[in-house]
Parts: structure tokens; sequence; C-alpha cells
């Protein structure tokens, strides 16, 4: 099951890489024995079953898909809210240097 460098996989190469993925339990183990990227066994699976479709399995791929784009959306919010969450830290810091100094507030709170 080797290849060369810059080499397109057979289609008996992707079919035997899926078999073993399915019967493994570590598929990052197997990518590097292989000697290809995780992401593309799971590619090459959800294309062959793509091919065998089913409707529990269009479905399965409908929600994976989304729960990837969720995933994408909660990691965006994540960063905002750790930028907000910073910004709000350096102003209440630099309120409390303004008061710090002594000096009184021109307005009341």
């Amino acid at each position: 099951m080797e290849r060369k460098k810059g080499e397109r996989y057979s289609q008996e190469f992707r079919h035997q890489a899926v078999q073993q993925m399915k019967l493994c339990d570590n598929v990052l183990k197997l990518s590097r024995e292989l000697g290809i990227h995780r992401r593309l066994l799971y590619n090459w699976r959800d294309r062959l079953d793509e091919g065998n479709s089913s409707p529990i399995r269009s479905r399965e791929l409908i929600l994976r898909k989304e729960i990837a784009k969720l995933k994408r959306l909660l990691a965006n919010k994540t960063i905002e809210v750790d930028f907000f969450r910073s910004a709000l830290q350096k102003v209440g810091a630099r309120r409390r240097q303004g008061t710090a100094t002594g000096a009184n507030a021109s307005m009341t709170k």
C-alpha cells in the first residue's frame, strides 16, 4: 500500500484504507501508517458512503456537515467573546488608574 509522492491514490487503495478505518480504533495511527492525512480518510469514507447512500446515511452526512458548521460558528463566537472580554478588562484597568491618582471624577456615580 505504498505510494510515491505526488501520485494519486487508486480506488483499490482508497477502498482498502476505508475498510481498515472501519475496523480500527485509532484513525490517527492508521493515517500515519498509511502516510496520508487523517482528514483524507474521512473524505474517502464519506465519498464512498455517498455512492452507497441510504436515507439514514444521507441524513448522517447532512448532520455531520451541520455539526461542522456549528463548530465553526461557535469557535468564531468564542474568539469574539475573548476579544470583548479582554477589551473590557483594559477599559476597567484604565478607569481604575484614573481614579487611583486621587483626582476627583468630573461626574458622580
